[in-house]
């Protein structure tokens, strides 16, 4: 059984209602048809009710079981607005302009989620992650002590040797360009208790970098073991168990012989699962090189540090990666105890 099989097979028992805001989109469409058939939850399509149906019957897609809901013509607009109107940042707004911002699907799922209309929202397959955050972080609350939003991505690779049977978990790879060294923290810490949450295994995170425990003295290489030793004080105050370790090159973090041949005390080296990556550039370049180059099934992106389940869709993803993100999202939507009852 794959990676993503084993999602599908622990969210069937606890299906979840997934909005998709760009619900008129052929893939995300497939996306959710399949979604319902595979009886993982009740998938819910934004947008103007007949435009996704004539598409639907262009594409061949029957949507069974898939709800559509028109944010313009919806019974929930007055009430949404209403909530909306009562919210810090849109008080000073006329009714009539916070209606026109909520028909934007985008909001108007955000809205869904945050009041428990929808378990977990995913979208940005057409639009830029700003447009698609943007009223995530007006209008989901934050989770309690976590400053910042992260994203994290899922690669599950043929080489059963390397992560967790294959599968790794990179971050930030889409939203904070330079992270300090208290983002850095922030950002492993939320990527292992994601980590922890989809395997059910103790995390092992390595803080990436160009050398390998001050085999490279430089600036960028001490803001990572400096972020991997916040982020080891910051699980220990939670006692969340959790293996840390950087500054690692990337073949001491993956590879077992080179691990060991530099970095031999580590509890680390040559079998982390969890990557953290120095800035969005090398984040980025590097998720979407291994996709490239190996053909990895990659699930992102998964965002980090919102109190409701939410992913951005990387633009170009087809309808079984979507399929396997909004998965994800489902699970991350169901309590952790329920899913690993015996390690409790």
């Amino acid at each position: 059984m794959t990676f993503i099989e084993k999602i599908y097979d622990l969210l069937k028992r606890h299906p979840k209602r997934i909005v998709f805001p760009e619900g008129d989109d052929p893939v995300v469409m497939k996306a959710a048809e399949e979604f319902a058939r595979l009886k993982l939850g009740a998938p819910i399509l934004l947008g103007n009710r007949e435009v996704i149906r004539a598409k639907a019957a262009e594409l061949g897609l029957a949507l069974n079981h898939v709800r559509i809901i028109d944010p313009a013509t919806s019974t929930e607009l007055p009430l949404f607005t209403e909530r909306m109107k009562k919210t810090t940042r849109y008080q000073a707004m006329k009714t009539e302009e916070v209606e026109k911002l909520i028909v934007n699907p985008n909001y108007f799922a955000a809205m869904m989620v945050q009041y428990s209309h929808a378990d977990g929202i995913v979208g940005g397959n057409a639009c830029t992650t700003a447009s698609f955050l943007r009223p995530l972080m007006a209008l989901i609350k934050p989770l309690p002590e976590v400053k910042i939003l992260s994203s994290c991505m899922i690669f599950a690779t043929s080489d059963k040797k390397i992560g967790d049977n294959g599968v790794m978990y990179f971050a930030d790879c889409g939203i904070i360009p330079e992270p300090t060294v208290e983002e850095l923290a922030d950002i492993g810490l939320e990527t292992a208790k994601l980590a922890r949450q989809m395997s059910g295994l103790v995390p092992r995170v390595a803080y990436l970098g160009f050398g390998t425990k001050g085999s490279a003295k430089h600036k960028i290489t001490e803001k990572m073991a400096a972020a991997a030793a916040l982020c080891r004080k910051k699980a220990d105050e939670l006692a969340f168990k959790i293996e840390v370790d950087g500054e690692l090159q990337i073949d001491a973090a993956l590879d077992w012989e080179t691990g060991q041949e530099k970095a031999p005390d580590s509890s680390v080296a040559g079998q982390a699962n969890v990557l953290i990556f120095p800035d969005l550039n090398a984040g980025n370049i590097a998720s979407k090189l291994l996709k490239i180059v190996s053909g990895a099934d990659c699930y992102g992106h998964l965002i980090l540090g919102l109190d409701r389940p939410a992913a951005d869709i990387t633009r170009g993803s087809t309808s079984e990666d979507i399929l396997g993100l909004a998965a994800l999202v489902g699970l991350r939507a169901v309590e952790y105890h329920k899913l690993y009852e015996d390690l409790y």
